[in-house]
């Protein structure tokens, strides 16, 4: 199994990172994607311990939609410290997290949308996947993928929870799908509903770990050996066996990430 998206170089696990590591190798974890905040020193630090800890990690590196406010004035500068991050970062594979928020709407909307565009030329220049975070924000997300990409972009929508018509867009530009932990809440009905049109060889599976961890483990902290719970939820879906899908989806993963 792999975790396509965690976040396990944040503060939450600084004190028992060894632990979390273990606990997900015990459950069978091949490798996960780790995100970055780029620029962020203390993230950065905790990725040179994760990276000793476990060697079969990778990095993406990005500025998230929340933080784009912080490059208002030059936007192509969130582009720049990624660039600079990302070489200097030998497990980096992909740009991301990157994308459109407009749930909470922490940075502008005309601000994010400048800092989006800067990052997908960046992976089309590097030539590396994009990681997406859209939260009601579809249609400019599927405009601006189209748009920058150029045919040429490849990605994943990370944590999906849009709807039927976002997950077809992004399969129709060569995107994979990536199923977090709401996938085995008791009212997102309507999310496994889409989750089962999904093909199998587009799926990806991932905690946002140390955010909603599935169930029977939801409302406490989430971690990467809980990416079991998503793999049986959508084995059950889909008609297939747990060990099949994980098979499946970890073969998904180096397809995307090359790792």
């Amino acid at each position: 199994m792999i975790d396509s998206h965690c976040h396990l170089a944040d503060d939450t696990f600084a004190q028992d990172l060894d632990d979390v590591v273990r606990r997900a190798r015990d459950a069978g974890l091949e490798r996960a994607l780790v995100i970055l905040e780029a620029g962020n020193a203390k993230e950065a630090e905790q990725a040179v311990r994760l990276d000793a800890l476990w060697p079969e990690v990778r990095f993406s590196i990005g500025v998230h939609p929340h933080q784009a406010h912080q490059y208002a004035a030059d936007p192509d500068r969130a582009a720049a410290v990624v660039r600079d991050q990302w070489t200097a970062s030998p497990g980096a594979r992909a740009i991301g997290e990157i994308g459109l928020d407009y749930h909470y709407d922490f940075s502008p909307r005309d601000v994010q949308q400048a800092v989006f565009r800067a990052q997908l030329r960046l992976a089309r220049e590097l030539d590396r996947p994009v990681v997406i975070h859209t939260r009601e924000a579809e249609d400019d997300t599927v405009t601006m993928l189209r748009h920058e990409g150029g045919g040429q972009l490849r990605g994943v929508l990370h944590c999906f929870t849009g709807s039927r018509a976002l997950a077809e867009a992004g399969l129709g530009l060569g995107f994979y799908v990536s199923l977090a932990g709401i996938i085995t809440f008791p009212k997102a009905e309507e999310l496994r509903q889409t989750a089962r049109h999904i093909p199998l060889d587009r799926l990806l599976t991932e905690t946002d770990s140390p955010f909603l961890a599935p169930v029977p483990y939801r409302g406490k902290r989430n971690e990467p050996a809980h990416v079991a719970r998503v793999v049986d939820a959508l084995a059950a879906l889909h008609g297939t066996s747990a060990a099949d899908l994980a098979q499946q989806t970890s073969a998904n993963f180096h397809t995307l990430f090359r790792p």
